[in-house]
């Protein structure tokens, strides 16, 4: 991250208070900004099925591909636009979907092709480069060094780990809201004397105690909050306070048998995000716009053990007060006969990297020349202009 700060901030956490932290959900990242504008990433680790919460039924060679998965409207799938519908376990979008503040970009990936490795995959997407070139920076990081920052940005780490998506020089506060110091008044007061000669770890700890402060704050007093619900409105709390940039993970959408279990948990997850997210923040939601995207799609053709495999081609989800929702985007390629990518996967048609610059530009005015040369190095400079509409 650039800041000695947030190293010694973990290191105390993990030694001098002997504290292991249990993360209930993945870290949830910050950034500081001016202005009413706010951005939410959300990676959906695991490669979600985006043929399997958009379903294509329109396409008449869905059904045949997957025999047990795909749906229909009469066996419960809910109508998007005459072509695709949503699976019913997302059922509690479609008012998001029908007021215009939920779409759905079909037929994107990063640059990533054949490999189907999670890891290189979720590199590539966080690191937003065209391979896997061992870049250790974030995109989202990188988006702050272009845009109008506030200046002395605090850096805090209460995690032992950060996600690649925001990791890099600029300073970015890291919250883990089951981490806690936890400690008695008394305590607190002989820590205090006992380093009260060692200037750096005082800082530290009273940082540190801050954090706990704003975190009680924000999850009520002594409570471990653990739910996707309580981790959206940790995050509007964030939001609707001095940050304007929040990433965060939601994972478990490997679905190689057994699919519609698999997927139920992590929809449902998606779910109680999006709508928390949207009733926690109020009056900011109109100024929101969240972005969830995943590593790669799964194969168009389910698998003997009612699954899917890692594929290429996916599907993600934008959401937030103002944008142009109600629709279906992207250049459908179709899954007929030689329309798979290597005859197995959904043939991506866009760059994912593009939709997330276009939402930068919208979100923070930054320039596509920037977002290509900077934020997303190798973008074609007019991928975005399409997403530019939402």
């Amino acid at each position: 991250m650039g800041q000695a700060f947030s190293v010694t901030r973990r290191g105390f956490l993990a030694g001098a208070c002997s504290l292991a932290a249990a993360p209930a959900f993945a870290p949830v990242s910050f950034a500081a900004m001016p202005g009413d504008r706010r951005f939410v990433a959300i990676i959906l680790r695991g490669a979600m099925d985006g043929l399997h919460l958009v379903q294509p039924y329109g396409d008449k060679a869905f059904a045949g591909m997957r025999p047990t998965l795909a749906l229909t409207p009469d066996r419960g799938l809910l109508d998007l636009d005459g072509y695709f519908g949503l699976h019913p376990d997302a059922a509690p979008l479609m008012p998001l979907w029908s007021s215009g503040e939920l779409a759905f970009v079909n037929a994107v990936s990063t640059p990533y092709r054949d490999g189907r490795s999670h890891f290189d995959g979720q590199d590539i997407l966080e690191a937003g480069t065209a391979s896997a070139d061992g870049t250790r920076t974030g995109w989202l990081n990188r988006a702050l060094s272009v845009t109008d920052r506030s200046r002395g940005l605090r850096a805090i780490d209460v995690n032992t780990t950060m996600e690649l998506i925001l990791a890099g020089s600029n300073p970015v506060d890291v919250w883990e809201e089951t981490s806690s110091i936890g400690m008695s008044p008394d305590m607190v007061g002989f820590m205090r004397r006992l380093y009260t000669e060692d200037p750096a770890f005082s800082r530290v700890f009273d940082e540190a105690l801050r954090a706990d402060a704003d975190t009680e704050r924000l999850l009520g007093t002594g409570k471990r909050r653990q739910s996707m619900d309580d981790m959206a409105r940790f995050t509007a709390g964030m939001l609707n306070g001095d940050y304007r940039i929040a990433a965060f993970s939601i994972d478990g959408w490997d679905s190689h048998a057994q699919q519609p279990d698999v997927f139920s948990r992590a929809a449902k997850d998606l779910v109680t995000v999006l709508t928390g997210l949207k009733s926690a923040l109020g009056s900011n939601w109109k100024n929101t716009v969240v972005l969830a995207m995943t590593e790669f799609g799964r194969t168009a053709r389910e698998n003997g053990s009612q699954g899917t495999d890692h594929g290429t081609g996916g599907v993600a989800l934008v959401a937030g007060g103002d944008i142009a929702g109600g629709k279906v985007m992207g250049r459908w390629p179709g899954i007929g006969d030689g329309q798979l990518y290597e005859d197995r996967d959904l043939l991506p048609t866009q760059d994912v990297r593009a939709l997330a610059a276009a939402l930068l530009q919208r979100q923070f005015g930054v320039g596509a020349d920037v977002l290509a040369g900077t934020v997303f190095p190798g973008l074609d400079r007019g991928a975005s202009a399409e997403f530019r509409r939402i």
